[in-house]
């Protein structure tokens, strides 16, 4: 008997019957585990426990025929090791850097967070050597942390801000580079919280603005190098004693001063400059908050010797009012352009770089069908508010854009549905494509004036992307517009569709849903004439283009199971609306509009009947037989101002 054979008997005395296997001793009341099962202890794979038995790395275990028998002690010690190992790696692990959400400080996130390197935007400006610069991108894609980088960079101050750099790409392009970090004297004005429903109110929010910027350059209130009239305007600028036409004059007046007393140019930068246009827009008083941003922005921007340069951000360029007139021809950088396309938004090597940080390498595809398919010039750019939220949230996808600004725009769009646009608007969330001719000079009150305008604002503002690089012909920008993702999807069918259900007392689009799966034209009648009663005036009701569009635009939340079409050729004419059903469970549906003024409502009932003659007479009905959908349901719906009448067969 073996030596190891005499020490393994002493380790269980209280046992009379022992069995000698592979050199080790089992206890013959052991309790055993198959592989399966000790893998499930042990939280790994049946081939890995398998492995380990062939290694000789677990104690005890011996083959039984084409089956491993492996002692119950020696998984619980491997387990027991296994969890304290766990255990301790957590407990030692370099601690992750949070991701920052909603921080826009250049210095506190390259400090105590993950950042994204985006200071080759720095280097580009440098070599642009472009007076002006606007940028225009969707909300939330970092624009402002983007000007609060440019404003550390550039700006001349006390503290040494080069260290927030020298780890940066940035730092490694050269000394001509370095040479201009804290160069500049910096004017940096942010207009993302001026917000307000007068334009009254909206100025005094400026004015509060532009006062807080004068009072953060304390070093011109004790400056040697102004004169009676710069100190006149400072002292009555920190007391709001400047008139209106005074303030127009704050960015001229304010980089003159700063100028004189650095020795040395001002950089102006601006953030969301058109919040104010927008809010104007929103709320009516467009006309005087127009005036005021174009003679302010003219005033520091457009022939100022005092300008080293000038970067601006925004949604829309707002361009038809003259409100960059003559401003040393500004450059203005879209989501179509190629140039800086990867500086706003994350690229998919950085999302990539950021999984990998946060060990969840294995959620890249989850990653890139709810937050990428933007589409920057010939950039692919992920969504950076929704990917850090999404970090932040444990990996959790949700639309995390969609509730970050209200919709007003959006909803404008929707009062103004007409069916061409309630078409396309269903092909989109069905995942199909659009065809669109661009306008990136869309201005606030234009819109909703037709398809182009919408579709345009819809890219600029990021719920579209271009599924390849538009076509530039002498009449103009053409685009294939689509939904970038799985997150905008959900805007669609959450912002538009609530939006609709919200207008409707009593829900009345669930109700036109259901009607409509019922098969029930009297209920349908109910539907529509409750939402009409609700959501819509008289004047509304006058065209049967506008009930057309407004059906088109109640049915959309049923495009999951039908393929909705408007104005298509069917047997001898043309439907108004057809509703093929996806499943065959389901019916087709065919519907005709007719439409007269209120003041002749007694005709309804004559023009639904002769709605639905017009389908069976021209028969609508051919285009879905073709395709084997026999069952068919026909209505003929007329409207007169706020009162309808169905007819279906």
């Amino acid at each position: 008997m073996d030596q190891k054979f005499l020490m393994d008997l002493q380790k269980f005395p209280k046992y009379d019957i022992l069995f000698l296997r592979n050199g080790g001793v089992v206890v013959s009341d052991s309790v055993f585990l198959s592989s399966k099962e000790a893998a499930e202890r042990l939280q790994m794979t049946s081939r890995r426990v398998i492995g380990l038995c062939n290694e000789g790395k677990i104690e005890g275990a011996f083959r039984e025929g084409r089956n491993w028998k492996i002692p119950e002690e020696s998984v619980q010690v491997m387990a027991d090791t296994l969890i304290a190992r766990k255990k301790y790696a957590k407990e030692n692990a370099p601690k992750l850097l949070p991701c920052a959400v909603g921080n826009t400080s250049y210095m506190e996130i390259v400090r105590d967070c993950y950042y994204v390197d985006k200071t080759l935007l720095i280097r580009d400006l440098i070599d642009d050597h472009s007076a002006v610069t606007l940028f225009t991108r969707p909300r939330r894609f970092g624009k402002t942390l983007a000007i609060n980088m440019l404003r550390t960079f550039f700006e001349k101050t006390e503290e040494d801000t080069s260290i927030y750099f020298k780890d940066k790409k940035i730092w490694k392009c050269g000394k001509r580079y370095r040479s201009l970090q804290g160069a500049y004297p910096v004017v940096y004005l942010t207009f993302k919280d001026v917000k307000f429903n007068t334009w009254k109110d909206s100025l005094e929010a400026i004015r509060l603005v532009l006062k807080d910027e004068y009072k953060r350059h304390t070093e011109l209130a004790e400056s040697n190098s102004l004169d009676d009239d710069d100190l006149d305007y400072l002292n009555r600028m920190i007391k709001g004693q400047l008139s209106e036409v005074e303030y127009t004059r704050a960015l001229l007046c304010l980089t003159r001063m700063l100028e004189k007393h650095h020795k040395s140019k001002a950089v102006i930068l601006i953030d969301e400059y058109d919040t104010p246009i927008q809010q104007g827009h929103n709320k009516e008083f467009y006309n005087e908050v127009i005036t005021f941003m174009r003679n302010f922005l003219s005033g520091g921007l457009k022939d100022n010797d005092s300008l080293a340069f000038g970067v601006l951000t925004g949604i829309l360029r707002v361009s038809k009012e003259n409100l960059f007139s003559g401003l040393n021809n500004p450059t203005v950088n879209t989501v179509l352009d190629e140039k800086y396309s990867e500086y706003f938004g994350f690229t998919s090597e950085e999302v990539d770089e950021m999984a990998s940080y946060y060990g969840v390498s294995e959620k890249r595809d989850e990653i890139r069908a709810w937050y990428d398919g933007y589409r920057f010039g010939n950039s692919e750019i992920y969504n950076p508010w929704s990917v850090t939220n999404y970090f932040n949230n444990n990996c959790q996808p949700r639309a995390y854009w969609a509730n970050t600004s209200d919709n007003e725009i959006i909803q404008e769009i929707m009062r103004g549905l007409t069916p061409e646009i309630a078409e396309e608007l269903l092909f989109l969330m069905q995942g199909e494509p659009v065809q669109a001719s661009l306008n990136m000079e869309v201005i606030y009150p234009g819109i909703s004036d037709g398809p182009d305008t919408i579709f345009s604002f819809l890219l600029i503002a990021g719920y579209l992307k271009p599924v390849r690089k538009a076509v530039e012909t002498e009449f103009g920008t053409f685009a294939e517009l689509q939904l970038p993702n799985m997150e905008i999807r959900r805007v669609y069918n959450t912002e538009i569709l609530s939006w609709l259900r919200g207008n409707m007392e009593g829900n009345a689009m669930m109700e036109i849903e259901k009607s409509l799966y019922l098969n029930d034209g009297n209920r349908l009648k109910k539907a529509l004439q409750r939402y009409m009663i609700s959501c819509i005036s008289c004047f509304d009701g006058a065209t049967e283009s506008f009930y057309h569009g407004m059906v088109l635009g109640l049915v959309a939340s049923m495009s999951s199971q039908y393929y909705i079409r408007s104005n298509r050729e069917s047997g001898n004419g043309r439907f108004d609306l057809q509703m093929e059903p996806k499943k065959k469970n389901l019916p087709g549906i065919i519907m005709e509009f007719k439409a007269v003024k209120a003041s002749e409502s007694d005709q309804l009932s004559e023009l639904a009947a002769e709605g639905l003659n017009q389908i069976s007479n021209r028969h609508y009905d051919m285009d879905m037989w073709e395709r084997g959908i026999t069952d068919i349901v026909k209505y003929g719906i007329a409207f007169a101002g706020k009162d309808v009448e169905v007819k279906m067969l």
